[in-house]
């Protein structure tokens, strides 16, 4: 019998390591991710000068490697059929769609022309408004230049409320200006936070989160996203966010479950407030002669705030030495909350949130913050010159999104999370919310808004969308007429800082306060996404005077695809995808930074355009040229700036400040400030494209009062003074808008917004019901109804996109099980939906996880046949809809004046205070409204049943798309 043969023996590879990302290109390039706002780090892999895969940067401060289906199928929106191809001019009526191609130089003639003749005659008539371009210290900058004050971006209808009542209250907000401590933190309480929010950052810190244990609690009406996977859902009704967090204050003050020394020395708590009702000082601080605020000491009496020696009294009426009667910010705080209208059997019918639940969340907070406080043995000095040998902190992280700040009263709402932050001690310290670089900035931050004196051929000195510390700041007449086009920073929202995007259309159609003749729009297509009503947008854009003009007579529109706000413009100027250019996520507008150190990134183009297309930054700063603003042009009148990199390296806001704070001064060893260094942006790539500050361990906690971080911070060109930032409870600016109200100083309000700025600008955070709520018939309209959006989808985008397309290509209203039991309802029933301003159909799917009152979908998915180059009969728009349909832009008119439906503080639109009615529809299979398609573009690529990508073609053109 012959022998076995002997067994080969598999021999171990050369190189054990196992590689987990093989090459599937020839080239790899670093930039930064544009399918949401995350801005994490991407690597873009190439082969044969086209893209073959997205992956996350491991290296990247942001994301650290993670990607989500978003940023992974960007390759899907770089080769969508439906980006623009060339420039284009309308020649048949607005709105149809008829265009004809046209060339780059004919292009940017023509809107030369027509900005010219605003400039030289009046600037304001030039509204130019941005959505979400990431590139706002340009745009904002070049409006200003220009002269016009009518420059916003999207944060009006997005988180204004979020940033304002965070930097008005402790000098830094949640999201972008902050994070939570989530390597240490114990427990979580995210408010309104949909899962596209932060998404990648917020995963990874949950998964943290999870891993150690800690308790996860999640206030949100709909249970998804990181509502699922939290610990605790609490399924609270829309806009009673505001309410449910003075409850726990509530709870907090009568357990005496509070940090005293903590608001003692870090917070105006302590400080004086003058007691003198009627006078023009009621309310104010009182200061001593140099300015400086007053609190009552133990033994010494009115003494210096701030002194390092203070023992404060923090309760109690006192005398001031020239006989006013004053008491501390906290007897005034405790006095309000302390109050039975907001105790938990109080509030708790209103906010859907049963009692012992509000009265058990209060109780964990204060158990984790003051039974188990974190200890780390990290030295460190304050600003009195102390040096603390370890650094203790309150392991509590609050975080929050849109869900409380797209409410009319989310500003209060928002100061209402801060104001329990302040109580347990739990900010910037170990386990609790921590503030981002270059965050905590002074409170405000100033300097005021710029607009006031626009003239021809001037530019605005100053910021447009900045910081108002009472009435003198505001932007308007003698008469107390708004004088920006969105009403931002007047007496119908004063602290709009980041402008009224929502209201422009509106204004500008009604010419209230005044007619414009250009609406220059980048990347805003709002009535198709969240907070407008797109048949409304339709009539103004298309509305005209007697004489046969246009009511807007010049629409200028810049995106790289084919939206639904195309059509409705005049002239249309074709951007590059974020793949084919240059940006700069500037420190100057919403930088990268972590509670670990200041960053920010750039974006690289990693493919060329195969379109007559040009970046919008480019086409601004040509124009800008062209125009002659000064900050454009030579002495001799010819550009400044070749293009947008020339323009990155070497601009200057301030001496030494510029768009990128890193690889600054001549050899880039410079950081914050320092001279421009040519080789700036390749250092940048080298560098993977972003740039992080490492701050020492003695710089991490306390930064308000942390002499080293400040010292530091001012150093970079972060704040003008290393002094401590010192958190507000009671805000003084609102005082002073109030005070104007009650018939004070020079600048007062019309009389039909006495009451108003009386009742909203309150000092300390207050809960009222939504003002589109307020005498509205809530029996009839029974429901609220919000949207949110989905992970794979971000505002309107996404819908060219055919992975991204397969995920939700539709969507249905989503109501409780139990309550479309009483509504005689059932799963996939067509359904109306009806507000007080519209009417619309869809299907309905029933689920468990949502507030029994609440009624939600997904937004923005629902879209118009031939938008986006769907075919007429796909999904999204015969199934797909929108709320926007019974959304308005406008609050029942009040003897005859019409009011935003908006937060009357910041002007932040409310879309999410809408109130529905839901019956049953006789006539299933379509949504409605449903308009007309759209005309097709020139050269609109012929549509096909697969769009297929492989390394060769972008798409493969076999059939007659039907889908």
């Amino acid at each position: 019998m012959p022998e076995a043969p002997t067994p080969t023996r598999l021999q171990p590879p050369a190189d054990p390591r196992v590689e987990y990302s093989v090459p599937v290109g020839d080239t790899v390039k670093t930039t930064t991710c544009y399918m949401c706002a995350c801005r994490c780090g991407i690597r873009v892999h190439l082969k044969d000068g086209r893209i073959r895969y997205i992956e996350g940067n491991p290296d990247h401060p942001v994301n650290k490697g993670v990607i989500c289906g978003k940023g992974s199928a960007g390759i899907m929106t770089q080769y969508a059929p439906a980006r623009l191809t060339s420039p284009l001019l309308r020649v048949g009526e607005r709105g149809s769609g008829e265009f004809k191609e046209i060339s780059w130089p004919e292009a940017m003639e023509i809107a030369t022309g027509w900005l010219r003749t605003i400039r030289e005659t009046d600037p304001r008539r030039l509204a130019f408004f941005t959505g979400r371009d990431q590139s706002q210290s340009l745009t904002g900058f070049w409006a200003a230049q220009f002269g016009t004050p009518n420059f916003a971006a999207h944060g009006g209808f997005c988180s204004v409320n979020m940033a304002a009542g965070g930097l008005y209250s402790i000098g830094g907000s949640f999201w972008e200006f902050g994070e939570p401590d989530w390597d240490r933190t114990k427990y979580v309480l995210m408010f309104g936070v949909a899962e596209d929010h932060d998404s990648n950052p917020i995963k990874l810190g949950l998964s943290k989160v999870k891993e150690r244990g800690a308790k996860f609690v999640s206030v949100n009406p709909v249970r998804t996203g990181y509502s699922a996977v939290a610990d605790e859902w609490i399924g609270i009704r829309p806009g009673t966010d505001g309410l449910f967090a003075l409850a726990l204050a509530h709870e907090l003050l009568r357990t005496d479950r509070i940090d005293l020394d903590f608001l003692g020395r870090y917070t105006n708590a302590a400080w004086l407030v003058v007691r003198n009702p009627g006078g023009a000082d009621d309310g104010l601080f009182a200061r001593d002669e140099n300015g400086a605020p007053l609190a009552w000491d133990r033994a010494r009496g009115a003494m210096d705030a701030k002194a390092a020696d203070l023992s404060p009294v923090m309760v109690g009426d006192h005398v001031l030495p020239d006989g006013r009667k004053a008491r501390p910010v906290f007897h005034l705080l405790a006095e309000r909350y302390l109050a039975a209208e907001y105790a938990p059997n109080a509030v708790a019918e209103r906010c859907g949130v049963p009692a012992a639940t509000i009265r058990r969340i209060a109780a964990e907070l204060a158990e984790v913050a003051f039974e188990q406080p974190l200890v780390l043995d990290q030295p460190w000095t304050d600003v009195w010159g102390k040096t603390h040998p370890q650094t203790i902190g309150r392991p509590v992280s609050f975080h929050a999104m849109r869900g409380i700040s797209a409410h009319s009263n989310g500003f209060h709402s928002c100061r209402a999370l801060h104001l329990l932050q302040m109580l347990l001690g739990a900010v910037d310290t170990p386990g609790s919310w921590r503030y981002k670089s270059p965050f905590p900035r002074p409170i405000p931050p100033g300097p005021p808004p710029a607009g006031k004196g626009a003239k021809p051929n001037t530019p605005l000195v100053g910021n447009l969308l900045s910081f108002p510390q009472g009435p003198d700041d505001l932007l308007v007449d003698d008469a107390g007429n708004p004088l920006r086009i969105d009403k931002a920073f007047s007496w119908e929202a004063p602290m709009a800082l980041h402008g009224m995007m929502h209201t422009v259309i509106g204004n500008a159609g009604a010419g209230d306060p005044y007619p414009i003749d250009t609406l220059f729009m980048f990347m805003a297509n709002m009535a198709w996404n969240s907070a407008m009503n797109p048949g409304e947008v339709i009539r103004i854009l298309t509305e005209k005077r007697e004489g046969g003009e246009h009511v807007i007579p010049h629409v200028i529109y810049s995106d790289a695809y084919y939206s639904e706000t195309v059509p409705y413009a005049d002239l249309i100027l074709p951007d590059t995808t974020y793949l084919e250019r240059w940006d700069c996520i500037s420190v100057l507008d919403r930088p990268i930074g972590s509670a670990h150190g200041a960053g920010d990134s750039i974006r690289q183009p990693v493919i060329a355009p195969d379109r007559d297309v040009r970046p919008f930054q480019e086409v601004l700063i040509e124009l800008g040229a062209r125009l002659g603003l000064p900050a454009f042009t030579k002495e001799d009148g010819t550009a400044r700036f070749k293009d947008y990199p020339d323009y990155i390296i070497n601009h200057q806001r301030a001496p030494g400040v510029g768009p990128l704070a890193g690889f600054r001064g001549a050899d880039g060893t410079k950081k914050g400030i320092g001279e421009p260094n040519p080789d700036q942006l390749q250092r940048y790539i080298d560098n993977g494209c972003f740039w992080r500050d490492h701050l020492p361990p003695e710089q991490h906690w306390f930064k308000h009062a942390n002499q080293a971080y400040l010292d530091n911070s001012k150093a970079m060109g972060f704040i003008p003074k290393a002094e401590q930032i010192v958190m507000q409870l009671w805000s003084e600016p609102l005082q002073k808008f109030r005070l104007a109200a009650e018939g004070h100083g020079e600048r007062q309000p019309p009389d039909r917004l006495r009451e108003r700025i009386r009742t909203y600008c309150d000092p300390l955070p207050i809960w009222y019901p939504a003002l589109e709520q307020q005498g509205a018939d809530l029996e009839r309209f029974d429901l609220s109804a919000v949207t949110q959006r989905p992970m794979a989808m971000y505002h309107s985008w996404g819908s060219m996109n055919a992975w991204l397309r397969q995920i939700h290509g539709s969507n249905k209203l989503y109501m409780a099980r139990t309550k479309a039991e009483t509504l005689g309802l059932v799963h996939d029933d067509w359904v109306w939906v009806e507000s007080r301003s519209g009417k619309l159909k869809c299907q309905l799917s029933v689920m468990e996880g949502v507030n029994p009152d609440t009624v939600w979908t997904w937004n923005a998915i629902g879209k118009r046949g031939g938008a986006w180059d769907l075919s007429n009969d796909s999904p999204e728009a015969l199934r797909g809809f929108l709320l926007n349909h019974v959304i308005s832009e406008w609050l029942p008119a009040q003897e005859g004046f019409r009011s935003a439906n908006a937060d009357p503080v910041t002007g932040q639109a409310a879309w999410y205070d809408l109130r529905v009615r839901v019956t049953k529809a006789d006539s299933p299979g379509v949504t409605e409204p449903h308009f007309t398609p759209l005309h097709d573009r020139p050269n609109t690529p012929r549509r096909v049943d697969i769009l297929r990508y492989d390394v060769s073609t972008p798409s493969s053109h076999d059939t007659k798309s039907k889908a």
